[in-house]
């Protein structure tokens, strides 16, 4: 009698445990508890983060982050690119051009509940333009800046040196006062102490090195809380990978897809393809002589590639066609000028390019001093056979793909390469430091072409110090003459003819091949997600704009709300579990059986 009435409890209890098991938890409490309610937006991320300090910042994986925690004075518009208001409101300039008058937005509040007023505005620019490592990322701006100040919290005052054509363009995030005015070095400083202060759309919440950074909806930004709870960049180590997450859900959202695996991935149910006009130029940067600011020689940088016509011989080496064709899978637009044609009013294309002309490329070398040894080996006049590194991203197919085209190219010249595959922040030291002889590179440009344009310039070399941010080590007093000319010119059409004379020059200088234009090519889960606001609306991308629209306007499934997409193993666990613990219901039973039926024996 004693012995049924135990198994009765036992079983009972069994029985409780198992359909407290069986009730389904909410998502957030399936995690570890603090994440909020909502749809997570999870984009596949293959590059590396440089650094979370906006001030020091400039990879497009670092920008793109910045664009959604921090605000700017304007923006572009998510349909066509036009500069529309952000963090100010109206604005207003002098006659002479010299003194912009930005009014701030009232009610505006950082996310630890301090107002946004322009005395932040104030001290982000003033900072800029006394602190020289603040200036790395965004320098270009406040170049030209005489003064800033903020008479009130309402008012910010930009006086200029001369008159600048792109003060509606100033792309630089602005940061908190009271957070920022505390920090002393910003060399060093990571930013990466969560929550970190913000006042976009999204606070950057959590930080895992080489994992994910994640981004919490700011339920007080001022165009009101995003539709989603939260973006999460989760990190990949190559696109093959963010694919396969993307095949199990496990990612929302995937970029930088190859040819092949956008093909592949056609007609995949619950996938959606994004074939996007690219912001980015694809370049091969042939070292001209790295020099710091001081004209003081840096890097490693091979002598032979200051001759001009040593570059231009190279360039006559490529067959960009085949490149568009063989590499990009026609998925891109030949190079040319500087600037991609999606910003139609600035892309310039010689009217003489240089062709792929194996003949010309010799004639060039031989007439530079770099004649063809009995072996077909070109040497330098010290008697040296003619060798370049090639430095390019490790984890990138058309990196490598590009690299092997042109190091069989240049062979039939007589030149060796030695392809050098390395990991993002590793190229972008070495490139820097001004430390390869040719690099892969390239820049997702602005609306405005200011920012890029200035790569170019002899300013934008580091100083003995360091700072800046070069692109080629291109220093051209022509070239730069044609830039100042530009950055004063308010007369559009005046302007787009400066710039055409500066890309020409560029061009002719042959310090950075623009090989490419490719397309962005992304892809995204239809079961999870609806719709994103593309920019531009035409032929527009999800991810990395200029702006946050793609994330601000994602649209939810329910699926995603309630997280039933992808590997769910929470839930596989909690199914696992569930079955052990009926097994050992079941097992009680026979034992609970089988020990009453010997009690009734004994």
């Amino acid at each position: 009698m004693r012995g049924s009435q135990v198994g009765r409890r036992f079983v009972a209890l069994c029985a409780v445990l198992l359909a407290g098991l069986m009730v389904p938890l909410p998502a957030a409490a399936q995690e570890d508890g603090a994440r909020p309610q909502g749809a997570t937006l999870r984009i596949g991320l293959q590059q590396q983060i440089d650094s979370l300090n906006p001030f020091l910042g400039y990879t497009l994986a670092s920008t793109d982050i910045f664009r959604s925690i921090y605000p700017t004075l304007t923006t572009y518009r998510a349909a066509d690119f036009e500069v529309e208001p952000e963090l100010a409101e109206k604005w207003e300039t002098s006659p002479d051009k010299l003194t912009w008058t930005f009014h701030i937005r009232p009610g505006v509040k950082w996310s630890d509940g301090q107002p946004v007023t322009a005395r932040d505005a104030a001290y982000t620019f003033n900072r800029m333009m006394t602190d020289p490592a603040a200036s790395t990322a965004n320098g270009n701006f406040v170049e030209n800046f005489d003064t800033v100040t903020a008479p009130d919290e309402g008012t910010l005052v930009i006086r200029t040196k001369t008159p600048q054509a792109t003060m509606l363009a100033i792309d630089a995030p602005i940061v908190p006062e009271h957070v920022w005015s505390k920090v002393t070095d910003v060399a060093s400083f990571t930013n990466d102490q969560m929550p970190v202060v913000g006042s976009g759309p999204f606070v950057l919440t959590d930080y895992r090195p080489e994992q994910d950074v994640t981004l919490t909806a700011n339920p007080d930004f001022w165009r009101g809380p995003a539709k989603v709870a939260q973006v999460q960049f989760i990190q990949f180590k190559n696109s093959d990978a963010a694919v396969q997450a993307l095949r199990k859900g496990d990612v929302d959202v995937v970029q930088k897809l190859t040819p092949a695996q956008f093909d592949a991935l056609a007609g995949e149910s619950d996938i959606q393809q994004v074939k996007g006009q690219g912001r980015r130029f694809f370049e091969m940067i042939l070292n001209p002589g790295a020099a710091n600011s001081e004209n003081e020689p840096i890097g490693t940088g091979h002598p032979a590639l200051k001759d001009v016509r040593v570059r231009q011989a190279i360039d006559h080496a490529i067959d960009r066609q085949a490149l568009v064709d063989r590499v990009m899978g026609g998925y891109a637009q030949v190079g040319g000028g500087y600037l991609p044609p999606i910003f139609g009013d600035y892309h310039w294309n010689p009217p003489q390019p240089r062709p792929f002309d194996l003949a010309e490329a010799n004639r060039l070398l031989d007439a530079a001093g770099y004649p063809r040894g009995a072996d077909g080996i070109r040497h330098t006049p010290q008697g040296e056979p003619l060798n370049f590194d090639f430095v390019l991203h490790g984890n990138r197919s058309e990196d490598i793909q590009v690299g092997e085209f042109v190091k069989r190219w240049l062979s039939e010249l007589g030149i060796g390469v030695e392809l050098q595959p390395v990991s993002d922040n590793q190229l972008n030291d070495r490139t820097t430091a001004g430390a390869f002889d040719m690099v892969i590179s390239g820049w997702s440009a602005n609306p405005d072409p200011d920012y890029v344009l200035r790569l170019q310039t002899c300013a934008a070399r580091p100083s003995p110090s360091g700072g800046g941010n070069t692109d080629s080590f291109l220093c051209d007093q022509q070239y730069d003459d044609l830039y100042n000319r530009q950055l004063g010119e308010f007369d559009k059409a005046a302007r787009v003819d400066l710039v055409n004379q500066a890309q020409a020059r560029f061009y002719d200088q042959a310090a950075g091949l623009i090989l490419f234009y490719q397309n962005s090519l992304e892809a995204y889960r239809t079961d999870r997600y609806a719709g994103f606001t593309m920019q531009p609306a035409q032929d527009g991308v999800i991810v990395a704009q200029q702006g946050y629209w793609g994330y601000y306007g994602a649209e939810p499934t329910e699926a995603a709300v309630n997280g039933t997409s992808g590997t769910d193993y929470s839930t596989v666990a909690w199914v696992l579990g569930g079955v052990v613990v009926l097994v050992g219901v079941v097992v009680a039973l026979v034992f609970v059986r089988r020990r009453a039926t010997a009690d009734t024996r004994e």
